[in-house]
């Protein structure tokens, strides 16, 4: 047999039968205070309220869909290929590491007292040798990479109000499990001549001759290697003993987050049950066990603080800090023996520390004007635009825990006045304009050539949902005629509601009023029932979102011996999707696709940049149908380095549109600022396009505001066709 044939190694050199019994039994004790710890943090999620979602459906795919988006590192990657490298080397050298570690413990402790040989010999051993080393250097490097990261800027969105002495402990330890590794190998092979071939050790071998060149003997390899042996396997034990107790859980968290993530968190809220004693966000038990693993999941790496417009522009709100304050906030008050072993409670934004918490007994409010864990403003400064959740690589649902709070804030009559007047002016008058609905097609008076029918009276193809400032809003009056001459021209079969179209509920739900809402989505599911149509289309993106993805959720049936919601229906509207919705633009791209409007792609030629709405990007993943119609008008389209899913809020949602905020510049005026001075056309870009009311109306403002009126123009993309097809057809 062949030096190589026989190639293999002791596993427990110069460890007696003492110290290995030792090891098996330190093995087993941290194995057994993991999996206690484990048991405990999940037993913990128990304790929050049922989640709405079935968060287990098909659970299979789940786990390989999770599986498949964890050991991708795809979230890791988006937008930030430094941190997906680095985290791709973390993830893969430490589970090669654990599953070279358990391979081992097999052959030893299975396979050689049943085989009565060894197969952790020859070929097999080499290539063990060779991946493990391969594997562990990335690891360390993956590491080294972080530890670069986070030391270098100590002011980068990885610091913050919750770092803590964990994050560095965390860090370090793994770093010097991948290094001590290393040393351990690199003894080894100095104080075992019959190593001295062993090539494939190619790290090892390459410390073992640093350690020889600085004067290492064998003896002295031999002398020393318990002690490096031991200190390296009891920081392993430490390691795994400590997981579930601070940060290193995430590693099991967020996959576990992953696997039960609703892939239309957001668009869709949960609906709140009729039941008289619900409470919203009373106490940390209101809380679902998603949103109570969220916390958990949380790995503070920040890109959601760093995603969010709200906090870019000086307004007080950071979501990673929301979502870790009701962590500490939970911690402090509970009894689960895990809690809080991680760097303990820290200050809240409402400035209630966390033993605060503790000796009040758990009284503290979850959000209030003061004194609460979370500031009431951090709630109203929320746009409600999804960049935190869509930025975060552990799917955390910020806006899910986000709106529950805002509607205790609702049950408890603390919000801002304008809301309340907001809130008064839809229950009173069906709109946010507290307008007669008798006003609510008058937009239509102007349009002479053009006919819009009334969907109560006829058949029509398509239901047009006009939407609120489209109908009383000046500056979209003229978006909606725009858009009415395309349907004419393209001789589309629609019609509207005229006054039985209210407010359709989508912000008036984000701010908090839930059972506005209800009543708004009741109220325009019995219209829809009494008119005949095929499809229903939308001017609003947001509109479209909670007409699309809501009202089919509404379970109508619930409320049918409530009083107060003045609709009577048992069934759930559109639950199997037979009415197809949509927003306008993807009606009108099909039409110009078929040639309807009769453009040859040549009839403009402004230099022009599209800000992509939240509710249409990253709510329902429409970035194309906008960009088409643009690019057939004959316009040249540069894109906003914040475009498509990256896209930077207006500001309107969430409320936005009616509020005031205190702010070191508007969203809007950042948005314009970045389309004129940070677009590769620069000043050369004439119109700034939008495919959304609010944003129409919030970027008129900033126009304004932000001194940009000689600068560029604000056009709606129905705006830009229609000058097309008059301009084709001169």
């Amino acid at each position: 047999m062949t030096p190589l044939q026989a190639a293999t190694r002791e596993t427990f050199w110069t460890i007696g039968p003492v110290g290995k019994a030792a090891f098996y039994w330190l093995a087993a004790v941290a194995i057994l205070v993991f999996l206690y710890g484990v048991y405990a943090r999940f037993a913990a999620y128990a304790r929050g309220s049922a989640d709405p979602r079935d968060r287990l459906s098909d659970l299979p795919a789940r786990t390989v869909a999770a599986t498949k988006t964890v050991l991708s590192n795809e979230n890791q990657f988006d937008g930030d290929a430094y941190t997906g490298v680095m985290h791709a080397f973390v993830l893969w050298g430490f589970l090669t590491l654990l599953v070279a570690t358990t391979i081992l413990g097999f052959d030893i402790d299975v396979y050689r007292p049943i085989a009565g040989e060894s197969f952790w010999v020859g070929d097999f051993y080499l290539a063990y040798q060779f991946t493990v080393d391969a594997f562990g250097l990335l690891f360390v490097v993956g590491v080294g990479m972080a530890m670069a990261r986070r030391y270098r800027e100590r002011d980068g969105r990885l610091w913050g109000k919750h770092t803590s002495f964990e994050d560095d402990a965390f860090v370090w330890t793994l770093f010097l499990l991948g290094v001590g590794g290393f040393v351990v190998q690199a003894l080894g092979i100095v104080g075992q001549p019959a190593r001295a071939d062993e090539t494939v050790s190619f790290v090892g071998m390459a410390m073992a001759a640093g350690f020889e060149a600085a004067g290492l003997t064998p003896a002295g390899a031999e002398a020393i290697y318990g002690v490096v042996w031991w200190s390296h396997s009891l920081l392993a034990f430490a390691f795994i003993a400590w997981i579930p107790y601070a940060k290193p859980f995430h590693m099991i968290s967020s996959f576990a987050n992953v696997v039960a993530r609703d892939e239309k968190a957001g668009a869709r809220l949960p609906n709140v049950p009729a039941d008289l004693d619900h409470t919203n966000a009373e106490s940390i038990e209101d809380f679902t066990w998603k949103e109570l693993m969220d916390g958990d999941a949380c790995t503070k790496c920040g890109r959601c603080t760093d995603a969010c417009p709200a906090d870019a522009v000086g307004r007080n709100l950071d979501p990673r800090n929301v979502i870790l304050d009701l962590k500490a906030y939970r911690e402090s008050v509970t009894d689960d023996p895990v809690a809080g072993a991680g760097g303990g409670a820290v200050a809240t934004d409402g400035g209630v520390a966390g033993s605060a918490a503790v000796n009040d007994g758990g009284t503290v409010p979850i959000v209030a004007d003061e004194g609460g864990v979370i500031d009431a403003e951090s709630m109203e400064s929320c746009m409600s635009c999804m960049a935190c959740m869509d930025a975060c690589p552990v799917d955390i649902e910020h806006l899910t825990s986000f709106t529950k709070m805002n509607r205790q804030l609702v049950d408890e009559g603390a919000v801002d006045s304008n809301l309340q007047g907001v809130f008064q002016d839809v229950m009173q008058k069906g709109n946010t304009f507290g307008e007669s609905q008798a006003n609510r097609g008058d937009w239509t008076d102007e349009l002479d050539e053009v006919e819009v029918p009334d969907a109560r009276e006829r058949e029509v193809e398509y239901l047009w949902y006009v939407g609120d400032y489209p109908s009383f809003d000046d500056r979209n009056k003229k978006v909606a005629r725009a858009l009415a001459r395309l349907f004419d021209e393209a001789d589309v079969s629609f019609g509207i509601l005229f006054d039985d179209e209210k407010t359709d509920g989508n912000d008036i739900r984000r701010i908090g009023e839930e059972f506005l809402y209800l009543e708004l989505a009741g109220h325009h599911v019995e219209t829809f029932a009494d008119c005949e149509f095929e499809n229903i289309v939308c001017t609003d993106p947001h509109s479209y979102n909670t007409i699309e993805n809501e009202y089919p959720e509404v379970g109508f049936a619930e409320f049918a011996d409530d009083p107060m919601m003045p609709f009577d229906r048992g069934e759930p509207w559109n639950p199997d999707g037979a009415v197809d919705v949509f927003h306008w633009t993807q009606v009108i791209e099909e039409l110009v696709a078929d040639g309807r409007l009769d453009l040859s792609g040549d009839e403009l030629d402004y230099t022009v940049t599209y800000h992509d709405p939240c509710h249409l990007g990253r709510y329902n993943d429409e970035y194309e149908a906008p960009r088409e119609l643009i690019r057939a008008t004959g316009a040249d389209l540069h894109e906003m380095p914040r475009s498509r899913d990256d896209s930077f809020c207006c500001g309107g949602g969430g409320g936005g549109l009616w509020t005031e905020h205190d702010e070191d510049v508007k969203p809007s005026e950042e948005r314009l600022r970045e389309a004129v001075e940070d677009t590769d056309a620069g000043g050369a870009i004439e119109k700034f396009v939008v495919a959304c009311p609010m944003c129409t109306t919030m970027f008129e403002d900033g126009r304004k505001t932000g001194d940009f009126e000689d600068d560029v123009e604000i056009v709606d993309v129905a705006e830009l066709l229609i000058e097309a097809v008059e301009a084709g057809g001169e």
